[in-house]
């Protein structure tokens, strides 16, 4: 009867483990895909608005973006898009960043005119502003010519303008053609992101004047080493 009942619990465990084994696998390529705008960095609550040591300024590889976010027509609906503006972030030297800080200033009309011109889409600018764009210390409208000022600090190689055919490159090749376009990147100042095998961001790490800088603790690639993927744009 012992052996019955041990055999019994045991087809029970089998089950469980057989029945859960594919939802496990759906919540870890659940969270691959997202990773295309993920800030990986640990985010601290507790931060105040304008308390942070320098940014990172973030550019999404569209075409990555809109493999999995096609219902996002401002962005994805035959933009032919590549670098766009992700974001401008307030990070920690010691790493992490500050997020959603209590601010005076709100998203007011003439901030978020500016904004859209300088997002893909008014969802992200939004998020942007009431995630990150809280903890500058700036109004919105400040903190938006912040991010159009910083983004305009940096060359995109002309090998990624805006590709009509998918490429394949490494990590580290993206990393020179940034390099060999922009003379003016400290070392270490730049990092490229990946969604599993696909360019997702490049980041460029700015003081808080918007001078290129090395990078922070837990600012850096997460990409393999292998030949990535790079979307055409569309």
């Amino acid at each position: 009867m012992k052996n019955a009942r041990s055999l019994s619990g045991h087809r029970r465990t089998l089950r469980l483990r057989i029945y859960t084994a594919p939802i496990a696998a759906f919540v870890v390529f659940a969270a691959l895909a997202v990773q295309a705008r993920h800030h990986h960095a640990r985010a601290d609550r507790s931060a105040e608005a304008g308390q942070f040591d320098y940014y990172v300024l973030s550019l999404s590889w569209a075409p990555t973006y809109c493999l999995t976010h096609a219902d996002d027509s401002q962005e994805c609906s035959g933009k032919g898009y590549g670098f766009v503006l992700h974001g401008l972030w307030p990070q920690f030297d010691a790493g992490g960043y500050p997020e959603n800080c209590p601010t005076q200033f709100e998203l007011s009309a003439d901030a978020a005119a500016k904004g859209r011109t300088i997002y893909p889409s008014e969802r992200l600018m939004q998020h942007e502003w009431k995630e990150h764009g809280t903890c500058s210390g700036l109004d919105a409208r400040e903190y938006f010519n912040m991010a159009d000022r910083a983004t305009g600090i940096l060359k995109i190689p002309t090998a990624l303008e805006a590709p009509r055919s998918d490429q394949s490159l490494t990590a580290e090749q993206i990393d020179n053609l940034f390099q060999r376009a922009n003379s003016q990147l400290a070392q270490d100042a730049i990092t490229v992101t990946c969604n599993r095998a696909e360019l997702s961001e490049v980041r460029v790490c700015l003081t808080r004047d918007l001078q290129p800088r090395a990078c922070g603790r837990g600012v850096h690639s997460n990409c393999p080493r292998a030949r990535l993927n790079i979307p055409a744009s569309r």
